[in-house]
């Protein structure tokens, strides 16, 4: 852990006069100021799935001034998910999903460490890839990869933003593995359902990728900055129809095979 901190220690950026200037609308906050710009920028952040939910994610991710960033993705554009994958165009379908997003936003800010993985999560490379980063951001749409990441991430303590959407309804849970006896995916659904509820499955209505990917970014915002009213230990779930936000306690199962 300390050498862990050594590393990250002498990766720091250093705020010049023209990030500053970049940045000075989050840096006047009270809240944010130059000390949490600073925290920003430093911080180290996976983003697991650059579709829907991962590429307005990392749009306000980077447009917001962090630092060091790594997405995970294997697949390539395709025309039916330009609706709703905001990073890419018509030219782009055929194309690396991760390769094409790292480029747009390298021309938002050159000075953004991105670091591409085109692969798709295994038990085989998830300890080489997440060890790398702070806090993990899932926007996958699938159980099992949903299931990997939470697994890890609790047994190896990372913070877990994590965001699902389909139809007109979005989920969004903050997994803090730190704290002790924190609920994990697996204590909110035990078991992987028989159909994957997903939008290739059941469709989506592009707006919803939008708000659930900013909520996720504004989520890691959040915990970076240990902002308070924390929404560890919590769902927030959005309906787009009915314009309503509802946020639902989770609890802990014992009989999790998780030990968080």
């Amino acid at each position: 852990m300390v050498l862990d901190q050594q590393v990250q220690s002498s990766q720091e950026m250093k705020l010049t006069s023209s990030y500053n200037n970049r940045f000075s609308k989050q840096i006047i906050l009270k809240k944010i100021g130059a000390h949490g710009q600073k925290k920003i920028v430093n911080s180290r952040i996976l983003i697991v799935g650059m579709g829907g939910l991962g590429c307005p994610l990392l749009l306000y991710l980077a447009n917001s001034g962090i630092g060091n960033i790594g997405i995970v993705d294997n697949d390539k554009v395709d025309i039916t998910n330009l609706n709703r994958q905001i990073l890419f165009t018509t030219k782009d379908v055929g194309g690396n999903k991760v390769e094409l997003a790292k480029k747009f936003i390298n021309k938002i800010n050159s000075k953004i460490k991105v670091k591409t993985f085109n692969t798709k999560l295994s038990t085989k490379n998830i300890k080489n890839i997440i060890d790398q980063y702070d806090i993990i951001c899932d926007g996958t749409d699938n159980y099992s990869s949903r299931y990997l990441i939470n697994d890890y991430c609790c047994k190896s303590k990372k913070l877990l933003i994590s965001a699902a959407i389909s139809k007109f309804n979005g989920h969004l849970f903050k997994f803090n593995f730190k704290s002790k006896k924190t609920p994990c995916f697996r204590c909110f659904m035990p078991e992987i359902p028989l159909t994957e509820s997903n939008c290739d499955s059941e469709g989506v209505i592009s707006s919803l990728a939008g708000i659930m990917g900013t909520l996720q970014a504004n989520e890691v915002l959040r915990s970076i900055l240990n902002f308070k009213s924390d929404l560890t230990g919590n769902m927030i779930i959005f309906d787009a129809l009915k314009l309503e936000f509802r946020k639902v306690k989770l609890s802990r199962n014992s009989k999790c095979i998780n030990k968080c």
